[in-house]
């Protein structure tokens, strides 16, 4: 391997859904010039690009969610829908200039590390070959849909569609619809659905806790006028929420009365919207508020109550090619199955075919589930950086925060690629392990460990969440601490 020198390093970014975004302008508002984004799907956005199934609606407010360099203060509702944020990262990526450093329709199916070059050769679905001396895998977490194994699916006579490849055309209005699935998706689509379809029919494993919030405010177009004129005024209200997502952080990672009046309202949201006793108990969760990704919605107890709507908590035996047959015997008609069944949700950049130092591949690292140090770097593979990677998702700290803290740090040793000063960079086994067992002893007192099962739990049996408060991220991200990495 030759000596390092000064050299504007080649950095390959996969991903163009927030993280990619962030990183992609963070990048190059510090000067890196050679900087590629790669991304499988035909249009940036990544979450927002693949799911846009009816009433898909964001649960975070949008003046929130949005990134700090890209504020827009003119959302048309309180909560935005699917469409308006991908139109707004569409925007952000044409108004920055962003758009001639990414590639669309390019999926990274393999990535290895050369240590005699100190480089990474990637290898695209079309037999392409790309070389870059760091590699950013901003692929996120939801975009790996998850389909269950049901006896029959196959043979159904009528159409089977996933919540995050809704085709454009599907007809639904007037027809027979079976939804699984009883996350956020599951009652954002259900209650969309119920509007026109001739029955719905809601098949819940198990139910969740819903807090009513009134999803369909729309914001005052003076509030938009006023925020992009006194654009202070904005940052100030950006400021705030972001203030206030820490109380969140204080309700779900210690007990306290606020956790106990949040978990009060799930309760009394339930019992005030659902008056028949039956079928409030079968909306009744067993775990507590909380200990799952939290549903908000303001529609989908009024939805379920709807005559031409049902609830079956009943198991699927199987499928039928006219309907769907529970475990009770009872056979119910459907003309179109919707799976609201969420994603592979810990697979982060698998499972493209990763192989760093030594040959050691992700496949074998992450064997007992995702691990990382600091949501960023993986013992193993060099040069190679991870944005929203395990333990980043929150709960309680804005996506676009944390990824642009992530940037920033990742930022630091791409400048030291670029000075000459290092050749690569790889974070050791001990930091790693140090980091994972502090993030273990963390969950003790969070609400995700009251004994619930959900996608937050990877096959390892960890909680895969960021379990800390915002001062605590930005510690984590400062600078980063030479004596955890192996530096040449």
């Amino acid at each position: 391997m030759s000596p390092a020198r000064p050299r504007e390093p080649r950095v390959v970014i996969i991903g163009a859904g927030v993280a990619g975004i962030t990183a992609l302008h963070v990048f190059r508002e510090q000067g890196f010039t050679d900087v590629t984004v790669l991304e499988k799907g035909s249009d940036v956005g990544g979450v927002w690009h693949w799911n846009r199934y009816p009433g898909l609606t964001c649960d975070v407010p949008s003046q929130l969610y949005q990134f700090g360099f890209a504020p827009k203060p003119d959302w048309s509702h309180v909560w935005a829908d699917g469409r308006q944020i991908q139109r707004y990262h569409r925007r952000v990526v044409d108004d920055l200039g962003l758009d001639r450093f990414i590639r669309t329709s390019t999926e990274v199916v393999a990535a290895r590390w050369y240590e005699e070059d100190a480089a990474w050769e990637l290898t695209t679905a079309c037999d392409e070959t790309l070389h870059a001396d760091a590699v950013v895998f901003a692929t996120g977490v939801l975009h790996h849909p998850s389909v269950p194994s049901i006896p029959g699916l196959e043979d159904f006579d009528g159409e089977v569609v996933h919540t995050a490849r809704w085709p454009d055309g599907l007809a639904t209005a007037g027809r027979r619809v079976a939804v699984l699935g009883t996350g956020s998706t599951g009652v954002q689509v259900v209650s969309a659905l119920v509007r026109d379809a001739a029955s719905v029919t809601h098949y819940v494993r198990s139910p969740q806790w819903i807090l009513w919030a009134p999803m369909g405010v729309r914001q005052l177009v003076v509030v938009g006028s006023v925020l992009r004129r006194f654009p202070t005024a904005h940052r100030a209200l950006y400021a705030a929420l972001q203030w206030g997502s820490g109380i969140l952080a204080d309700i779900t990672t210690r007990p306290s009365w606020r956790r106990r009046a949040v978990q009060a309202y799930a309760r009394l949201s339930l019992r005030l919207q659902v008056r028949d006793p039956d079928l409030r108990a079968q909306l009744t969760p067993a775990d507590e508020p909380l200990c799952k990704r939290q549903v908000v919605s303001g529609t989908y107890y009024r939805a379920i109550q709807q005559d031409h709507a049902e609830l079956v908590t009943a198991p699927i035996a199987e499928v039928t090619p006219g309907g769907i047959r529970t475990a009770d015997g009872v056979e119910r008609p459907a003309d179109v199955i919707v799976l609201a069944t969420g994603f592979q949700a810990h697979n982060y950049m698998l499972p493209m075919e990763i192989v760093g130092r030594d040959g050691r591949t992700l496949d074998d690292e992450w064997r007992h589930g995702p691990r990382a140090y600091r949501m960023t770097a993986i013992p193993g593979f060099p040069n190679a950086f991870t944005v929203l990677g395990p333990n980043s998702p929150t709960g309680s700290i804005s996506l676009q925060h944390t990824a642009e803290l992530t940037a920033r740090y990742i930022a630091h040793w791409l400048g030291l690629l670029r000075d000459g000063r290092i050749s690569s960079v790889e974070v050791t086994e001990e930091a790693t392990s140090d980091f994972n067992a502090e993030v273990a002893d963390a969950m003790g007192p969070t609400v995700w460990n009251t004994g619930c099962n959900s996608w937050y739990f990877h096959s390892g049996g960890a909680i895969d969440l960021f379990p800390f408060d915002r001062a605590r991220l930005a510690e984590l991200l400062a600078e980063p601490d030479r004596s955890h990495f192996r530096v040449r």
